[in-house]
């Protein structure tokens, strides 16, 4: 990607081209920021950063490559558009969003606990529904723009439920998930409500990566400790859902890095080296330079080291006349009180030491409160005889490599906490530890004292260091662990031809209903709640449309025409709210239970040794049914339905935050029953002990009808195995809201009556 804007208004849309990218990477950000033109038009600019410049070195090798993220400011996201080769697709994110997910969770929760707990994380349970909504939205957003077999990297601490929510949605694709803060001790991270969930939520990805050995130890060790999965060196066993496969996940630890062969190039550029001449003499050629540059953050120990640099003043061990300190703190998450705070803890020390200590006409401390370009970063670095990389704790810490690389000429000491990624790679520097001042003192005193020639040889290891280990070596050698990772399915997940919920064209929707109608031998299926019943709190006051259900009998009375109602009630519960005639097949129990069938109908196709009930699936279906209880009474309002095969959790009614937390511990414990079927529906949970689908019964049916095409009416996810078995001549309807395979979509229960009315109209024509 260039470092040119590219105006809105000329970016080519990509939303008509879904479902074919080779490569989707999924962060908080885009990779490129707006700027509004004094004509009032848009333009995008690409960011300056770590990830996007590693990016754009893989992008180049690849067919077609997308991004997915934020686009930066609240409110509705603009289209997808293409970039510089590179289509993204932009996710919105509300003020409040920002607030709770971003400000919140991520950095006022997350942050500070992986982060070794430097400041205490704040717990809100408000917050977390905020995080899951945005990572469902950005997994959303993902999930239907990769290729069949395609690769999906999702990045980072705000978003760690992402990869179990995009493998949900698609089977088919590799998933790899790199965390670039730290992964705490599972000491610390067992104090984080909701702790299983995030792990659960990044076990969805194939390959989990980290900075440091020690964080890909501390993941392991929580997922063994807390979900109780096998680990076997670095890979991690993970039961499926019921009856789903186990899969394996890789752990790996790759060390991200920077350009280094651009940031160094930079020192050669005559008006860069003049810029760090410059820098010197406008503060006052001073002996020695030490520079800090550093996001004003907790976590970078900006405190710690000016308290050691005002001691060093204090104890006359450095003279201000002839050594200064350039402290950088670019302005970072100011709307977070304790960044407000953090702030102005350090200018009071910055004023107190300048105060005490300034020679007339030089600080002793030049605090700068604002962002360099990277030009000026590089002068910054070739004028600095010293560099302060003193973070508490720290993923990496980029600042120290591109020190580095900045000093082709061997010159400088980088000083450096053990407490940061970069220090597993970089031996040579002056490593310390920042929370002992004393030792902090001690190290830059040996720096300012370091002879050049003690200079030369550790820069000269350091530079073999990072100038072989840049940062497109990192992206390549994470994609290419992950392409030797885990084992996309051969079958791919269902295409998700719909999202969002705006209906159907009409005039699409009556071309396709009077194309369906003109084949021979039809079979009109649909669900029933939701479908033809709008959804109540209370199950057994359901009240059907009528008018619907009259449609559904007459047209069981045209010839060619079959008809059913395929439902997750049970037989007997369907019959009843339904009173149907025998014209009309009734599926009660996702398919485990079929009704009476029309004399004309093929019985023998339909396979009924799959209702029958051993022994040992009755005690499987008793114990199930008793924790399944034992879960409902823990959050009222939740229900347990029992039918013959299955049992049922209901939340729609549960209290308060009840209904997530009961699925939640319903799925946990699914993950313990290798032989049931699980099914997650809308405000359910179905444990089946028979093996069956809605889509399975939709076949059967067919063949048993002899049907030509079938066209099927349904609103909830068990209604997606129906529309994943799609033909050509074939018509899913969604009902209501959600992505679906479906090809067409109508608003609600009105809507369902009225194309049913509509297909008997056009159905009763060919009679």
């Amino acid at each position: 990607m260039s470092r040119e804007g590219v105006p809105l208004s000329t970016s080519s849309s990509v939303q008509d081209r879904p479902g074919e990218h080779e490569l989707v990477v999924v962060a908080n950000r885009l990779p490129v920021d707006s700027r509004t033109l004094p004509d009032g038009a848009t333009e995008w600019v690409t960011s300056p950063g770590g990830l996007v410049t590693a990016m754009e070195s893989v992008m180049r090798t690849i067919d077609s490559g997308a991004w997915v993220g934020w686009a930066g400011a609240p409110g509705e996201a603009p289209e997808p558009f293409d970039a510089d080769g590179m289509s993204l697709y932009p996710v919105r994110l509300d003020q409040e969003d920002i607030e709770r997910y971003y400000e919140g969770y991520s950095n006022a929760t997350l942050w500070p606990l992986y982060h070794d707990v430097i400041v205490a994380p704040e717990f809100h349970r408000g917050w977390w529904d905020s995080y899951l909504t945005a990572n469902r939205r950005f997994a959303a957003a993902a999930a239907p723009v990769a290729a069949p077999g395609g690769t999906i990297w999702v990045h980072d601490y705000q978003l760690q439920l992402v990869p179990r929510m995009i493998r949900d949605r698609r089977s088919d694709v590799r998933i790899g998930f790199f965390n670039h803060i730290p992964f705490p001790p599972v000491e610390l991270f067992s104090q984080l409500p909701k702790r299983n969930s995030i792990l659960r939520g990044l076990l969805g990805a194939d390959l989990v990566g980290f900075q440091r050995e020690s964080d890909s130890l501390n993941f392991l060790a929580a997922v063994r400790k807390l979900l109780g999965h096998h680990v076997d060196g670095m890979t991690i066993s993970v039961p499926g859902i019921g009856a789903a496969p186990m899969r394996e996940v890789q752990v790996q630890t790759f060390p991200i890095s920077i350009d280094s062969s651009a940031v160094s190039a930079l020192t050669e550029d005559p008006e860069i080296r003049e810029r760090a001449a410059q820098l010197r003499r406008d503060l006052g050629d001073p002996e020695k330079i030490v520079l800090g540059a550093d996001r004003l953050d907790y976590t970078k120990g900006i405190r710690h080291r000016l308290k050691a640099w005002g001691e060093l003043l204090d104890d006359g061990s450095i003279d201000p006349h002839d050594t200064v300190i350039i402290q950088i703190a670019t302005p970072s998450r100011e709307r977070v009180e304790s960044y407000r705070q953090l702030r102005d803890e350090v200018e009071l020390t910055v004023g107190r030491i300048n105060g005490e200590h300034a020679p007339l006409g030089r600080p002793a401390v030049s605090y700068q409160h604002h962002s360099f370009d990277r030009r000026e970063m590089t002068a910054l670095f070739m004028a600095a005889d010293v560099v302060l990389v003193t973070a508490l704790r720290d993923g990496m810490n980029l600042v120290a490599k591109e020190y580095v690389a900045s000093r082709p000429d061997l010159h400088g000491v980088l000083v450096l906490s053990e407490f940061a990624g970069a220090a597993d790679e970089l031996r040579a520097a002056v490593l310390v530890n920042p929370h002992d001042i004393d030792e902090l003192k001690a190290a830059i005193l040996r720096s300012l004292a370091m002879p050049p020639e003690e200079q030369e040889e550790a820069m000269r290891s350091l530079r073999h260091q990072v100038m072989e280990h840049d940062v497109q070596f990192w992206a390549h050698q994470f994609l290419e662990n992950l392409t030797a990772s885990g084992s996309p399915e051969q079958e791919a997940a269902p295409v998700i031809r719909l999202t969002g919920d705006a209906p159907s064209d009409p005039v699409e929707l009556d071309a396709t209903l009077r194309d369906f109608t003109a084949v021979p031998r039809l079979l009109i299926a649909s669900d029933f709640d939701g479908v033809l019943a709008p959804i109540v709190s209370d199950r057994d006051a359901v009240q059907p449309d009528h008018a619907a259900l009259t449609a559904l009998r007459r047209l069981s009375d045209l010839p060619g025409v079959a008809v059913a109602l395929v439902s997750g009630r049970a037989l007997a519960d369907l019959d009843s709210h339904t009173e149907m005639p025998s014209s009309v097949v009734l599926v009660g129990s996702h398919g485990a239970e079929v009704g009476a069938l029309p004399p004309w109908m093929q019985a023998e196709v339909l396979d009924k040794s799959a209702l029958s009930m051993t022994p040992e699936a009755e005690e499987q279906l008793a114990a199930i049914t008793t924790t399944l209880r034992r879960i409902a009474r823990a959050h009222p309002g939740t229900e347990v339905e029992t039918k013959p095969t299955a049992a049922v959790l209901h939340t729609r009614n549960a209290k308060g935050r009840g209904g997530i937390n009961a699925t939640e511990s319903a799925l946990e414990y699914a993950t313990t029953l290798p032989e049931v079927t699980v099914t997650p529906g809308k405000e359910v949970v179905e444990f089946a002990v028979v093996h069956t689908s809605k889509g399975a019964a939709i076949d059967a049916l067919s063949r048993a009808s002899a049907a030509d095409a079938w066209l099927y009416l349904g609103d909830d996810i068990t209604d997606e195995s129906v529309f994943a078995q799609l033909g050509s001549d074939d018509v899913g309807v969604k009902v209501g809201s959600g992505d679906t395979a479906a090809q067409l979509r109508i608003p609600d229960t009105e809507a369902a009556r009225d194309l049913l009315r509509r297909l008997l109209e056009l159905r009763a024509e060919q009679s």
